[in-house]
């Protein structure tokens, strides 16, 4: 049963409502949340195990481009792109001033001229606003999401899938190709959001139905299923990965959210490099895992405390189908260590949980 919203439609939307799924407001979009025939857990373990393919066309798309646009977007941007070279994707942030995260996103390098950007959908003209009003003359900064789809196909057999649609796919992890489907452009690149082998196809707006047509017909050998935005709240989960919004924000920086990594800090300027040195020199709370061991499944907000004190809150919580049991990621005051055992106020009842590190789960291909 579909649910009717007055959000965006992407392109594929006529095919979700068709296959039956459940649709729910994401970031101004109607995206379909399950399928009939399983649900979360069944599309969870399809990508685990199989593979599975999910439209994900709510994602902003925008290009930088022009003389200089790569060192531009180097500028403003966390991460370093000269670490990458023309055909490679990174992910980096887009920083306010105070170190709070305005978005998080994919940049692809196609050259010093050019540079393709995957932000959040609800994020997007944010992002761009941003970037277009602190760019130099000759450097274009262009809105592009209405032009273009994405389709993650994510799994074990996802190469099985590329490879009879015959794309691309010997490419390096975070790299990307330029390829050709049947006429019809689209990139294909190795990343994705569930851990997972995988890729996401980013086609022309158009094209998208196509291509989504072709992908589940050629992953019908291998038992494949298309997912929703539920599967994929819980893969990423599983992995530790943030979700804007709830794990990142103008309030969590890259700091706390333990995304250092994806900053490059001895860059000679970023948005927000003196407030995030600042506070990585003294991070009053940091994030940290929650696995579950007593009964219950933990949900954004909820307190975490040790020794009758509160000290953090769940960022993102749920119930993991790979482990069955719950598992979480809060922010927690910086003297919590793991292995510590705490409790998280799930609905008025003290559910205990050991801190961890992520990732939750151990995927059959470590990409990260």
């Amino acid at each position: 049963m579909t649910t009717a919203t007055s959000g965006k439609t992407s392109p594929l939307h006529d095919r979700h409502v068709a296959l039956g799924a459940k649709m729910a407001d994401f970031g101004g979009w109607d995206m379909p949340i399950e399928y009939p025939g399983g649900g979360v857990v069944a599309e969870h373990t399809a990508v685990r195990e199989r593979v599975g393919i999910f439209d994900v066309s709510h994602l902003g798309k925008a290009s930088v481009v022009g003389p200089g646009a790569a060192d531009f977007v180097n500028a403003c941007l966390t991460n370093d792109l000269r670490r990458i070279a023309p055909g490679s994707a990174q992910y980096t942030l887009c920083c306010d001033e105070s170190g709070g995260v305005v978005d998080d996103l994919i940049a692809y390098l196609k050259a010093d001229d050019d540079v393709f950007l995957i932000p959040n959908a609800a994020n997007t003209a944010e992002v761009v606003r941003r970037l277009r009003a602190a760019a130099p003359e000759g450097v274009a900064v262009t809105n592009l999401h209405d032009d273009y789809g994405v389709i993650a196909v994510q799994g074990p057999k996802s190469d099985e899938v590329l490879d009879a649609l015959g794309l691309p796919t010997a490419h390096d992890y975070m790299s990307f190709v330029e390829a050709d489907w049947q006429g019809r452009p689209v990139i294909v690149c190795r990343t994705g959001y569930t851990g997972e082998r995988g890729y996401e196809l980013v086609p022309r707006w158009d094209d998208a139905p196509a291509l989504w047509d072709a992908l589940v017909e050629a992953m019908r050998p291998f038992d494949g299923m298309p997912c929703g935005l539920g599967a994929r709240d819980t893969l990423r989960t599983e992995m530790g990965y943030p979700l804007h919004g709830q794990d990142l924000s103008l309030d969590i920086s890259p700091v706390q959210a333990r995304a250092g990594w994806a900053v490059g800090w001895k860059k000679d300027t970023f948005w927000g490099k003196a407030a995030l040195e600042a506070e990585k020199a003294a991070p009053r709370r940091l994030t940290r895992g929650l696995l579950v061991t007593g009964r219950g499944i933990p949900r954004a907000h909820c307190a975490v405390t040790r020794d009758g004190q509160q000290i953090g809150e769940v960022t993102s919580g749920t119930f993991s189908p790979t482990l069955r049991q719950g598992i979480a990621l809060a922010l927690l005051t910086p003297d919590v260590a793991d292995g510590d055992t705490v409790l998280i106020d799930v609905r008025g009842r003290g559910v205990e949980a050991t801190v961890v590190k992520p990732p939750f789960v151990q995927v059959q291909v470590r990409e990260s």
